[in-house]
C-alpha cells in the first residue's frame, strides 16, 4: 500500500459539482475523510458545489450513489466509509459487494465514482488514513475527483 498521496492537480477554474456519499457508521473516522475531502476540494476547485449525502452504513452507499448518478449533472461522486475487519469474513463480503456495485453504477451512468470505502484492520490504520495528513484517503479522493472530472469533461468536449 502506498504511503504517498498523488500530487495535487492544477486548480479547476470552472465550476464543478461533486457529491459526497458517506456512511454514518464509524463516524469519527468517516467525518475525518469528509473534512479532508471538503478542505482539498476548496483548494482545488474553489468554484465547486459540494453536497453531502449521509447513509446509515457502508452497505447503503451504492444505493444512494446510484440515485445521485441517475439525477445527472454531477462531475464526480465520492463514496466514503470505514469497515473494520472482524473475526469473520463479513467485512470482506460487504467490501466486495460495495466495490462491484460502485463500479457498475459508474459505468452504467457514465459518472465517475471515487471509491474510498476503506477496509481496515485496526484503529491505527483508520487514524492514519482518515485523520492523519500523510496518507489521508479523503485528500486523495478529492484529488482523484478533480482529475477525473477534468478528464471526463475533456472527453465529452466540455470545458
Amino acid at each position: 500500500m502506498s504511503h504517498a498521496l498523488p500530487a495535487r492537480p492544477r486548480i479547476a477554474a470552472t465550476k464543478r459539482t461533486f457529491v459526497i456519499v458517506a456512511s454514518q457508521y464509524n463516524p469519527d473516522y468517516v467525518q475525518g475523510l469528509i473534512d479532508h475531502v471538503k478542505k482539498e476540494l476548496q483548494v482545488l476547485a474553489p468554484y465547486a458545489a459540494t453536497t453531502l449525502v449521509q447513509v446509515p452504513g457502508s452497505f447503503e452507499i451504492p444505493l444512494a450513489v446510484q440515485e445521485v448518478a441517475r439525477k445527472g449533472g454531477i462531475d464526480a461522486i465520492i463514496a466514503l466509509g470505514v469497515i473494520f475487519q472482524g473475526a469473520t469474513g463479513h467485512a470482506g463480503h460487504i467490501a466486495e459487494a460495495i466495490t462491484g456495485a460502485l463500479m457498475q453504477i459508474s459505468l452504467a451512468n457514465r459518472v465517475p465514482v471515487i471509491h474510498e470505502v476503506l477496509t481496515v484492520n485496526n484503529d491505527e490504520q483508520a487514524k492514519a488514513r482518515c485523520l492523519g495528513e500523510e496518507i489521508n484517503r479523503g485528500t486523495e479522493a478529492a484529488r482523484a475527483a478533480v482529475r477525473i472530472a477534468s478528464v471526463m469533461n475533456d472527453l465529452k468536449g466540455k470545458s
